[in-house]
């Protein structure tokens, strides 16, 4: 049996042009679907699964496959609105951002627009807080504002706008307060709010994750913000950032959220200056 050549398939002849034609159409409208789909879906598997499929797509259509053509069809359409649902989190963000015209751009224009503080002392007095915390296993969940803004997320808090303090963070995490089951949100130097609430993520995770580490991921997913998180159960540290969590030792906390807070600093810092 002679192998398989395009050339002697029904659904393509090189020298028909309107086959040519047809194939850098469709390669086209791939790369127009791919560059939002690859914005929303920030992952591999999603990514991956897109592409091969896609790849198959052409191959069946450049074979005259018709039957596995309908089938890649079906299965690229449903793959994509199960990613979508899967990561509704991400997938309402991007969604919301351009309904209300609140594009990455801007937002970063807002935060050009960050006020001087002293770092040191402010990422000292949370550290001092988290260490606390943790060791009475009192659970926290604190989230720090970089280049999205937080504020349509305080309006479902309580507004606060008192100065960063270690001991106003454990009060507000103490567990007789009515302000403790939620989220802090800080802004440079500023408590803007507590007991804000967070969607959960989604998606599946390995081990035993409570409401409070879903929801650090939850918005970790949407913006581009660090969420500390104080287990309850463990006093266990953990910080979410761009969609992972990573469980940080006591004595590595304080270098390592500075680390985390750095990134893509100064990145934006120039990106300001341009």
């Amino acid at each position: 049996m002679n192998a398989l050549d395009i050339t002697q398939a029904p659904a393509f002849h090189l020298e028909d042009m309107s086959n040519w034609i047809g194939l850098a159409a469709g390669g086209f409208l791939a790369i127009v679907l791919d560059v939002p789909l690859f914005i929303i879906f920030r992952r591999v598997i999603p990514r991956v699964y897109i592409v091969l499929l896609e790849l198959a797509f052409v191959a069946c259509w450049l074979f005259g496959l018709w039957m596995p053509l309908v089938a890649c069809a079906i299965a690229l359409v449903s793959g994509i609105a199960f990613f979508f649902i899967a990561n509704q989190n991400e997938s309402r963000s991007h969604v919301a951002n351009n309904m209300l015209g609140k594009s990455t751009a801007l937002r970063r224009k807002k935060k050009n627009a960050e006020v001087l503080f002293d770092r040191e002392a402010v990422y000292g007095e949370i550290s001092d807080a988290v260490l606390i915390m943790s060791d009475q296993k009192i659970g926290a969940i604190i989230t720090l504002e970089k280049k999205d803004s937080m504020s349509e997320f305080c309006a479902n808090g309580t507004m606060i706008n008192a100065p960063v303090s270690s001991e106003l963070l454990q009060t507000i995490f103490y567990k007789g307060t009515r302000l403790h089951d939620g989220a802090v949100i800080i802004r440079n130097d500023m408590i803007l709010a507590a007991a804000v609430a967070y969607l959960p993520t989604t998606r599946p995770l390995p081990g035993k994750y409570g409401l409070r580490h879903r929801a650090a991921i939850g918005i970790s997913e949407e913006l581009d913000a660090v969420t500390i998180v104080v287990s309850e159960e463990t006093g266990r540290i953990s910080i979410a950032y761009q969609g992972e969590l990573e469980t940080v030792l006591p004595q590595n906390f304080r270098s390592r959220f500075g680390e985390y807070m750095a990134m893509n600093l100064v990145s934006d810092e120039s990106e300001g200056q341009d």
